[in-house]
Formats: structure tokens, C-alpha cells, sequence
């Protein structure tokens, strides 16, 4: 028996349209949609795109599969909406990024070289650049305008700082940006010793030290995102442990000492 082809994938995708559209209806269609507007389902739309990179992390094909469902309906609803104001619609979204693709890689479709891909990512930049100066015609463009700042700031810091370095306006080395990191704890340390700490000014000199920290994760080509989420989940797993454990020092978790905690907490660390 021959194996059934997949189902084609603009035909779901159409289906994924006429169900959206049903939802949508303003006689028949379910209410809770018909009220939801661009901003209203925003939200969603970030947390369905965590959500898909917790499944990546989980390694689950069926996880990710679900997932980038749920995203894509995400893009079918706010596309959906923009038909009926007669703003846009699907097929004009998928034009859009299908021109920009091929705009972008002009050594796939073109006729320009890039062997490597270091070589991609700065023509890639470069060709961005050149997309933000047409768009703002005679006005004056920043090296840093179109990074999102509804980015998680972590992310964004890394963004702002890649697009300073391209100028050359960047740390030498890691070992700059370290001592860098030695020079804002010094900071945050003396505003604490003060005895009269201004929140703005902690609040100033903590975030100095997360722009830093940034800063060290990406001169160590590390991702800031991935290790802090990887950092919060070892967290997890080795607090849990404590508090599963914690019978072993004969009190509860609230009545444990914080040197009671530790041992736990080494224990848990020495089991990985």
C-alpha cells in the first residue's frame, strides 16, 4: 500500500482561514473572538512565541508542532482583522516577507557573494540600513531606530550593542567588558554604602550591570536569553530539591536555617 501524500499545506492554511472567518463572523460567530482587536490579542501572540521556544527547548517534534500552530494562528487572526478594515490580508503579508527574503539575499537570488556566514549577517545589516534610509527619505536615521522596544531587554541590549559595534563602537575584548562589570558593582557597591541610597540611582546602577552582563554574553558569543532561562531552571530543580529534602533537617521549610538550605542546595548542586 502507498503511503498517502501529506495534505497540502496552503489547502490547511486556507482551511485555517475559513475557520478564522467563521470565528470572526459578526451574526454567527463566537464572541469572544468577534470582540478582540490588535492590541487585545498582542499579548497572546508573544506568549504563543515563548511557548515555541519552550518547545524547542524540550526537544519534543510533537511539542514544536502544536506550538507553531498555535503561532500561526496568531498570524491568521491580526491578518483576519486587517481584511476587514481593508488594510491588508494573508496573502498580502506572505507577499510581503517572500519580496523581503528575496531582497535580503541577494547572493541566493542575485547576483552578489557571500561564502560564509559571517559575511550574510553583515550584508544583512547592511541591506536593513539602506531599507531604513528610504523609509525615512530626507529625515536623519539612527544607526539604532527599528530595534523593537517591546523586545525583552536582555534581547534588546544585545541588538543596541551589535549595531554599535558594526561603527567600531565596542570593547576590545572580553576581558574589557569584565573589567567593566568589576567597575559598576564598584558603583552600585559605593551608592549602597552611602547610607542614604537613591532608588533611581539603584535602580540606574543595577541596570548598568544587566547592560554589562549583556555585554559579557555576547563578547562570549553566548545567548543572554538561553542562558538565563537555562540559569532559572537550574534554580528550579536544585530549590525543589530543598524543599523535597528539607525533612532531613527535622524542619519545615520555614523554620530551616539558611545554612540548613545551603547544605541542601550543595547536595542538590553535587547531583547535577
Amino acid at each position: 500500500m502507498e503511503k498517502p501524500e501529506p495534505p497540502d499545506a496552503l489547502e490547511q492554511i486556507t482551511r485555517l482561514q475559513h475557520i478564522m472567518a467563521a470565528l470572526r463572523d459578526p451574526q454567527t460567530g463566537c464572541p469572544w473572538d468577534r470582540e478582540q482587536d490588535f492590541a487585545s490579542i498582542a499579548p497572546y501572540t508573544i506568549e504563543e512565541a515563548y511557548e515555541v521556544a519552550d518547545a524547542i527547548r524540550s526537544a519534543s517534534p510533537d511539542k514544536l508542532k502544536e506550538e507553531l500552530g498555535d503561532l500561526l494562528l496568531q498570524i491568521v487572526f491580526h491578518a483576519r482583522m486587517a481584511e476587514e478594515m481593508g488594510q491588508f490580508t494573508l496573502a498580502d503579508v506572505a507577499a510581503a516577507i517572500s519580496e523581503k527574503m528575496i531582497r535580503r539575499h541577494p547572493h541566493v537570488f542575485g547576483t552578489a557573494a557571500a561564502k560564509t556566514a559571517e559575511a550574510v549577517r553583515t550584508s544583512w545589516e547592511d541591506i536593513k540600513a539602506a531599507e531604513r534610509q528610504s523609509e525615512a527619505g530626507a529625515g536623519t536615521v539612527s544607526l539604532l531606530d527599528g530595534i523593537a522596544t517591546s523586545l525583552p531587554a536582555m534581547m534588546r541590549a544585545v541588538k543596541l550593542q551589535k549595531r554599535a559595534a558594526r561603527v567600531g563602537f565596542d570593547w576590545p575584548d572580553l576581558a574589557a567588558v569584565l573589567d567593566k562589570m568589576q567597575e559598576e558593582i564598584a558603583e552600585l557597591r559605593a551608592e549602597l554604602d552611602s547610607g542614604a541610597a537613591d532608588p533611581q540611582r539603584l535602580q540606574e546602577e543595577t541596570g548598568d550591570i544587566l547592560f554589562v552582563a549583556a555585554n559579557i554574553a555576547r563578547k562570549a558569543g553566548v545567548d543572554p536569553e538561553t542562558a538565563l532561562l537555562a540559569c532559572n531552571d537550574k534554580f528550579q530543580k536544585r530549590f525543589t530539591y530543598i524543599e523535597q529534602n528539607i525533612d532531613k533537617t527535622g524542619k519545615s521549610l520555614e523554620e530551616a536555617t539558611l545554612d540548613e538550605m545551603e547544605s541542601l542546595w550543595q547536595e542538590a548542586k553535587g547531583k547535577g
